[in-house]
């Protein structure tokens, strides 16, 4: 639920104690852990410098917001809601304008409306954006020609364009991707706010480049036959349904930048502990989810709902002792774990992991991810994700959460709102040779439109094959 109401606060400097005393936690004790996929800045006084001035500006999220999200996953957790997480694979600073943000905003509402609609329970809509600047990368070096430069680790750190100024780590990149999360949740507000988001009025939230898609025409019988239970609600009961006019909206990001994380974690009045106010939802990547690692590290002390990526190569001793470490006490809500296993491996490696978890008592959501461990590259080199494959290992895990007396309780998806051509298949039966057409993404392919709607639909078909 995104609001514009600011959350008084107080932050402490965060010194580090390595003590190893449970109550000594605070938000810079991850330096005395291994922190991987860190930013080198090559100018260590410029970085504090940024962290200070970054530490005394406002939070981008209120603490009642997260502790309300964490709420509504605690009943995806009981099967009474349905969990959707969706936006870029990594956003840029330069894509934060309205048109790129509210197409974004279409895309999951028309996702949420045809999962609320087949599922017939409420949705608990999660952007993957409004602060997605970061990325991990599989080294830290890239050479072109003979060249080698930094990395490109996203927006929040450096430049995508390969020169030696644009991939030198520049912490003034955080100032501005704290001003660009501000931005595009304010926008996001200000739209929900003012009944964008209003179930009378779907119609606002068609993207004009899919008018003559048969996708598009199915969401509008949808949408008709939900404004029709609409209307009839209210002529039973005599009056308009005033809550159907906004929805709760939620951020996230993966929290992979430690410095930057650690500036924006604060306590508030009348709160016990301590809040990540730069996001409502912060995930560890499957890269950074080392028990004995910064990131868990930094992820056991903060009251947020947090997300763990988990791929083919967990164990079920590496996720019995996460949630040992991240959830104690075994508090609901507090726990997603977001499987990528990718279509070849999902058979094979879910179910222990499944049971692994049921064996400790603690509660989880369990989100399939079925993005990340289908990622191909073609002949002529450029990186792309099937839709059929998207499609099975989605299908899949559904079933395989069924026949493990489990439920898969949400979907984590990369998607745009833009006509892009990134994935192959889907309703257009996109081919290789579509790709070069519209491939916008500077890091991961991701689902337009027509795939995410489609997928959505595909979704229902499944739960309701299993009922």
């Amino acid at each position: 639920m995104i609001t514009s109401e600011s959350d008084g606060m107080s932050q402490g400097p965060g010194k580090v104690d390595s003590s190893g005393e449970e109550n000594s936690w605070q938000p810079a004790s991850w330096q005395a852990w291994e922190a991987k996929q860190q930013a080198k800045y090559p100018d260590q006084d410029e970085l504090e410098n940024v962290l200070q001035e970054l530490s005394a500006l406002p939070p981008l999220v209120t603490s009642w917001e997260i502790l309300a999200l964490k709420k509504q996953i605690a009943e995806a957790q009981a099967g009474n809601r349905f969990f959707l997480q969706g936006g870029d694979c990594a956003e840029n600073f330069t894509e934060c304008n309205s048109e790129v943000i509210t197409n974004r905003l279409k895309v999951l509402l028309q996702m949420s409306l045809a999962l609320t609609h087949g599922l017939q329970k409420p949705v608990v809509r999660v952007g993957r954006f409004a602060g997605q600047y970061a990325k991990p990368r599989s080294s830290d070096v890239e050479t072109r020609d003979g060249v080698t430069l930094p990395s490109y680790r996203g927006d929040l750190v450096n430049s995508v364009e390969f020169t030696p100024a644009a991939r030198r780590p520049d912490p003034h990149r955080l100032i501005q991707g704290h001003a660009s999360s501000a931005m595009t949740m304010n926008f996001v507000r200000a739209l929900v706010d003012g009944g964008f988001a209003d179930l009378h009025h779907p119609e606002y939230w068609n993207l004009s480049w899919v008018q003559h898609s048969p996708l598009a025409d199915e969401f509008q019988r949808l949408a008709d036959s939900l404004g029709r239970a609409v209307n009839f609600m209210e002529t039973i009961s005599g009056r308009r349904a005033g809550s159907l006019k906004r929805v709760d909206f939620y951020t996230s990001h993966e929290a992979l930048h430690l410095h930057y994380e650690q500036a924006l974690t604060r306590t508030v009045p009348r709160q016990q502990g301590w809040f990540n106010l730069t996001t409502h939802f912060p995930w560890i990547g499957m890269r950074t989810a080392d028990v004995g690692g910064a990131h868990v590290e930094y992820f056991r002390g903060i009251r947020n709902p947090v997300g763990i990526k988990v791929g083919p190569g967990a164990s079920a001793t590496q996720l019995e002792q996460l949630l040992k470490k991240l959830n104690p006490e075994s508090e609901a809500g507090r726990i997603v774990l977001i499987h990528r296993m990718g279509v070849a491996n999902i058979e094979a490696r879910m179910p222990p992991l499944i049971r692994a978890v049921q064996d400790t008592g603690s509660p989880v959501l369990w989100v399939c991810d079925p993005m990340h461990g289908n990622t191909e590259t073609t002949a002529s080199g450029i990186k792309t994700r099937r839709f059929r494959n998207i499609m099975n290992e989605m299908e899949t895990a559904i079933e395989l959460h069924h026949q493990n007396d489990s439920q898969l309780g949400g979907a984590h998806l990369e998607l745009t709102g833009e006509n892009v051509t990134e994935c192959t298949g889907g309703a257009r039966n996109l081919d290789e040779a579509d790709l070069k057409r519209a491939y916008k993404s500077i890091v991961d392919p991701r689902l337009n439109y027509e795939q995410a709607l489609e997928l959505s639909m595909l979704i229902v078909s499944k739960f309701d094959k299993l009922t």
